[in-house]
Formats: C-alpha cells, sequence, structure tokens
C-alpha cells in the first residue's frame, strides 16, 4: 500500500504535531504569578517559630505595604489603632527602612486568613482592587472596616 519512505515521511509528520501539541499544551500552565516575600530569617523569631500559613502572611505583608496599606482588616484591631491589615503584621518603619513588628497576627486568624486571601487572589491573576472587593464583601460580617 505505501512505500517505505511515505510510511517514513507519515511517521515524521505524526510526530512533529504530537510533539508541538505537547508543547503548546505545557507552556500555557506554566504562568505562576510569584509574591514578593521578604526573606524568613529577616523575621523575628517569634514569627520564625509560628505555623507556615502565619510566616507567609509575615513575608507577604512586609514585602507589599502598597498593597496591604489598601487592604482593611475586620477582626476589631480598628479599636487598637490598626488603619489596615498592614498595621496588624507592622507597627513602624524606621528612615532606614527598618521594621518594628507588631504581633497582633500571631494570635488573629482572621488578619493571617484575609492576608491568605489577598495573596491566593493575586496568584490566580485578580488585581489589587479586585482583592479588596473581596475582602470587603467576605469578612465585613465579623464588624467594622479598620480603614477609616
Amino acid at each position: 500500500m505505501f512505500s517505505k519512505t511515505r510510511k517514513f515521511l507519515f511517521l515524521i509528520v505524526l510526530v512533529a504535531l504530537t510533539s508541538a501539541t505537547v508543547s503548546a499544551c505545557s507552556t500555557s500552565s506554566n504562568d505562576e504569578v510569584h509574591l514578593a516575600m521578604t526573606p524568613l530569617d529577616q523575621m523575628p523569631a517569634d514569627v520564625q517559630a509560628a505555623p507556615i500559613t502565619v510566616q507567609a502572611a509575615y513575608q507577604f505583608n512586609t514585602a507589599n505595604p502598597d498593597i496591604m496599606k489598601d487592604i482593611p482588616c475586620y477582626c476589631g484591631c480598628g479599636d487598637i489603632g490598626h488603619t489596615s491589615n498592614y498595621d496588624c503584621y507592622v507597627s513602624a518603619v524606621d528612615a532606614n527602612g527598618s521594621i518594628t513588628f507588631d504581633n497582633h497576627a500571631l494570635g488573629c486568624s482572621i488578619c493571617v486568613d484575609i492576608t491568605q486571601d489577598v495573596m491566593r487572589m493575586l496568584r490566580d491573576g485578580k488585581s489589587p482592587q479586585d482583592a479588596r472587593v473581596y475582602i470587603d464583601a467576605t469578612y465585613s460580617k465579623y464588624g467594622p472596616s479598620n480603614i477609616p
């Protein structure tokens, strides 16, 4: 039916098409978003000893003040002067950029959950504004926003 040359050419074309299809499929799923994170060794000992989700929340929050200062917290920490979710992790930053950590988020699952939700949404390609809308809708049932 087919000559050896035609079979060989058919086989080459088939392999090339299969290879191109596999290659196209594998490259489309590698668009992973990498979030800025402060290295764990720059965190206080109590943060380093905390559960991984808490560690990651501190690492993300301290590396992303421009995002997290616009994300509210709903745990009631506005009563202690916090004006964003960022304040649950950082109480001050001096002129040299040295951070004074706040230990509030070490014991508050709402603060950590809010930060983890923002991280997840950013990884999923959502904007910080989308995350803010989600946080407001999801956590407002716990109390008032701490953003004035």
